[in-house]
């Protein structure tokens, strides 16, 4: 099976200051990626190079076997992005701000797909509330819902499950957990909460000060460097 991500020694330097060196990894077809690592990693500036909203220094990218930076535009009709820090017009009802992607996903039966989403991801009876009325944990949940309107093969989530409460952080992981395997679904979240996190993921890239200490799956990091949890690997390769 080949990948359908393949990032290879991608840098990013701003200036004087390399915020990413030499970072590859692989996703293949429902794998959950977590990249972790503490503030200022270059977690998030990895995460916008591969939607090409930063463009790396060096290093390749691809695809669908497809060389990212030659074919962005058909890429990225198969990938979707979702973050805490991403906000929707106000001034809009959750529906509105829903339509307003999905005819620019061209989403056919749209109405239905939202019904569907909203209803999956709890927010049903939110669908005509204004957005600026949503609690932060809701408007994440709204975020998930846009990003599952044009059903990604690859989902980036930067720390999809910041601000919910402690019920919907469980139901969230575990939702995820169901798509990727159920739709072939490849994901890769940031996340400071090695709890879940460990719930979900197969693989993990620890980063820090933007180099790479350890990529592999869990059982492969584990066995290497003899522990038995995802924070105990965090504080030994990452403190």
């Amino acid at each position: 099976m080949k990948p359908i991500l393949k990032v290879e020694n991608v840098y990013k330097n701003f200036g004087s200051k390399i915020v990413l060196k030499n970072v590859s990894f692989e996703l293949y077809p429902s794998d959950i990626l977590g990249i972790i690592g503490p503030n200022g990693a270059g977690k998030s500036t990895l995460l916008y190079i591969l939607l090409n909203i930063i463009t790396p220094t060096s290093g390749k990218i691809f695809y669908f076997g497809k060389d990212f930076f030659k074919n962005r535009s058909e890429i990225l009709k198969k990938v979707s992005f979702a973050s805490q820090y991403v906000s929707l017009p106000y001034s809009l009802t959750v529906e509105e701000n829903l339509k307003v992607f999905a005819n620019l996903y061209e989403i056919k039966k749209a109405d239905k797909k939202i019904t569907e989403l909203l209803d999956l991801f709890r927010l049903k009876d939110k669908k005509k509330v204004l957005t600026r009325a949503l609690s932060s944990g809701e408007m994440m949940r709204l975020n998930l819902v846009r990003a599952f309107l044009n059903d990604p093969l690859i989902l980036l989530l930067d720390e999809p499950t910041a601000g919910l409460d402690p019920e919907y952080v469980k139901y969230i992981s575990e939702l995820l957990k169901y798509l990727s395997k159920d739709k072939q679904l490849a994901i890769i979240l940031t996340s400071h909460q090695l709890g879940e996190l460990e719930k979900i993921i197969n693989k993990a890239l620890l980063i820090k000060n933007g180099i790479t200490l350890a990529y592999g799956t869990l059982t492969e990091l584990f066995k290497k460097f003899k522990v038995n949890s995802l924070e105990e690997l965090y504080f030994k390769i990452l403190t």
